[in-house]
């Protein structure tokens, strides 16, 4: 069994980096990022418009964990694959996006509480999510 690290990515040197407000919004840069790099992109930390205090693969590695350890499951990534692509959460009043609606929301539900301990989101003023990272 290997040794456990608790992976917090942070940049370099003292640049000042600007949180995502939202999962979302974290999200939908990451399925930028990615998109951008299967075209052919050269990605350069530090050199976005807005510093970030993570880099794509930080994002992924954290999905990977949770399904890793069965807390996402194969159907929320192919939700939030689908409609990070289309850069629009599903619309819960749209009768076919009911259910990829209720996988975006349980998914987002995850991923919340792990991006704002690594920083990589604003905390969340929500004492419902605070309390669900207590009680893990």
């Amino acid at each position: 069994m290997g040794i456990k690290q608790d992976y917090n990515p942070k940049p370099s040197g003292n640049v000042k980096t600007v949180p995502f407000d939202s999962v979302e919004e974290a999200w939908f840069w990451f399925i930028q990022a990615q998109a951008a790099k299967n075209e052919g992109a050269r990605s350069v930390a530090g050199l976005g418009a807005v510093p970030r205090p993570c880099e794509p693969i930080d994002i992924l590695k954290i999905v990977e964990r949770l399904y890793r350890q069965r807390r996402l499951l194969w159907e929320h990534l192919l939700v939030l694959r689908h409609y990070g692509r289309r850069l629009l959460a599903p619309d819960l009043s749209r009768a076919k996006e009911a259910r990829a609606s209720l996988l975006w929301a349980q998914a987002i539900e995850k991923l919340q509480p792990v991006l704002e301990k690594k920083g990589i989101i604003t905390p969340s003023q929500w004492p419902f999510f605070n309390d669900m990272e207590a009680a893990e």
